[in-house]
């Protein structure tokens, strides 16, 4: 497995790592015995980077991971996040905070849940719109000192909340979506994580599946999938984005190798401080992924990518409005 460098730290983490929310909610029917096949299957082929969230679940990702992690510690860069907060009751519902008191208070139970002494990485999940960024940082650089995380990041950040945040303690990684189909941070996120030594995670590298060609309908999404209810799934935009993967399959197809492969291999050329983190609770999906990382695209070929899936070819907003706002905090 290829390796590259975590931004402003002592780390290497793999060149492809494993998004694992799918496991426990929102793509369908979970299995946790296959999921945690999954999990051991991506260490043992030198993915060492495992991207999950107190959210997922809720809860019960950072538990279902937990029980890998805690076995094979060393063999993993492990990274959490916090800061949507939802109720169990009523889990559809979403809240966000950064107040100092609740990053801590995450932070505990998170550690308690996986089962570990230290977050390699702890990620603010979404900036809160009421509290500083400072004052947020401010108590994750406290973990920091108390031993508990060892390196902080940001998620869906603007490049001025990432400057600000870095201005108060070293910021490590920012995640966001990022995709053939994904590319708005482009013109200001990722030349400042670049200025600044940041690492640039990005996640649904396969446009939430999208990409990978295995949607030709609305119906093939099942009845409790969440995509059911993303904009860019849906009425006239499902049609107008499935003409774009079809295209992007036969060219894939062409040269030899799977649509999401293709996909991967996209991220993967835009530089050495772009990590994506597909998810998959499957270990066939999960090999084929691997695969990309020995993918190399010319520059012509990425200027034809270019030329199918330019940046605005995509119809529809990545979440529905409500969450929008909550974008590039």
């Amino acid at each position: 497995m290829q390796k590259r460098p975590l931004g402003n730290s002592s780390l290497t983490i793999s060149a492809i790592g494993l998004g694992c929310m799918g496991m426990s909610e929102f793509y369908g029917a979970t299995n946790d015995a296959e999921s945690i096949l999954t999990l051991n299957t991506a260490l043992d082929e030198g993915i060492n980077f495992l991207d999950t969230a107190d959210v997922y679940g809720p809860f019960k990702n950072e538990e279902l991971v937990g029980k890998v992690v805690r076995k094979r510690r060393d063999e993993v860069v492990i990274a959490t996040k916090f800061g949507i907060v939802r109720d169990p009751n009523e889990p559809a519902k979403r809240g966000f905070s950064g107040r100092p008191e609740y990053v801590k208070a995450c932070c505990d139970a998170s550690l308690k849940r996986l089962g570990i002494d230290t977050i390699d990485l702890y990620y603010q999940h979404r900036v809160d719109p009421t509290t500083p960024i400072e004052e947020t940082v401010g108590a994750m650089s406290d973990l920091v000192k108390e031993g508990k995380v060892r390196y902080l990041g940001l998620s869906e950040a603007s490049a001025q909340t990432i400057q600000r945040a870095h201005a108060v303690h070293p910021i490590s990684a920012v995640q966001s979506e990022y995709s053939l189909w994904s590319r708005d941070i482009e013109e200001a996120v990722i030349p400042k994580c670049k200025e600044l030594g940041i690492t640039l995670v990005a996640y649904s590298p396969l446009g939430r599946g999208f990409l990978t060609g295995q949607f030709q309908k609305y119906e093939d999404l099942a009845p409790d999938d969440f995509r059911r209810n993303s904009p860019r799934f849906m009425g006239e935009n499902f049609d107008k984005n499935i003409a774009i993967v079809q295209l992007l399959t036969r060219w894939a197809e062409a040269r030899g190798i799977t649509p999401s492969q293709l996909a991967l291999a996209w991220v993967l050329a835009q530089g050495e401080t772009i990590v994506p983190i597909p998810g998959t609770k499957r270990v066939s999906y999960l090999k084929q992924n691997l695969e990309a990382v020995d993918i190399m695209l010319s520059k012509e070929e990425l200027a034809e990518l270019d030329r199918i899936s330019p940046k605005e070819a995509v119809a529809g907003t990545r979440y529905v409005e409500a969450m929008m706002k909550f974008l590039n905090g």
